[in-house]
């Protein structure tokens, strides 16, 4: 069922399909690249497919998992800042970025599961922050990161 199936009545449930229409877009722009095109730079920022998909499981494992759940992003094992989570490493591949992007999600979904729109997350380094508005800076950012990707797809299958 996708984000426009869900009756409006149910915010939560709205919110969950679609952010899980984002996650599942934002791996899809992947979908039958060969590792060169996933990771090929066509603008002078270090964006990459590749590199989005890492970034926003960074960005999702900050809100989900450093905010809401209180533990800090070094004890995570994450980078520090938004500008690093971009940057891949000899071992990133289209498959393991894009299992991590899931075990994220999975974890995320565990971390929200059963917690109230009106939670109050105090992990974030800027402050205390509802559920409801970590949902929504979510999805504001797998929005921009999803259409950066349609782009980016656009430009390598061009390319060839």
């Amino acid at each position: 069922m996708g984000a426009f199936d869900v009756p409006l009545e149910d915010e939560r449930t709205q919110l969950d399909a679609f952010v899980e229409d984002y996650r599942s877009a934002i791996e899809a722009a992947l979908d039958g690249l060969s590792e060169e095109q996933a990771r090929r730079r066509l603008v002078t920022s270090a964006t990459t497919l590749l590199g989005l998909l890492k970034h926003v499981t960074w960005m999702q494992r900050v809100w989900f998992e450093e905010c809401v759940g209180g533990t800090p992003r070094r004890e995570l094992g994450l980078v520090l800042g938004p500008d690093e989570s971009f940057r891949l490493g000899d071992g990133d591949t289209i498959a393991s970025v894009t299992a991590a992007h899931r075990e994220a999600c999975v974890t995320a979904r565990a971390v929200v599961a059963g917690l109230p729109l009106d939670t109050v997350a105090t992990g974030h380094r800027t402050g205390p922050r509802t559920l409801r508005w970590v949902y929504l800076q979510v999805l504001r950012e797998l929005a921009h990161h999803c259409g950066h990707a349609d782009i980016l797809r656009e430009q390598v299958l061009a390319a060839g």
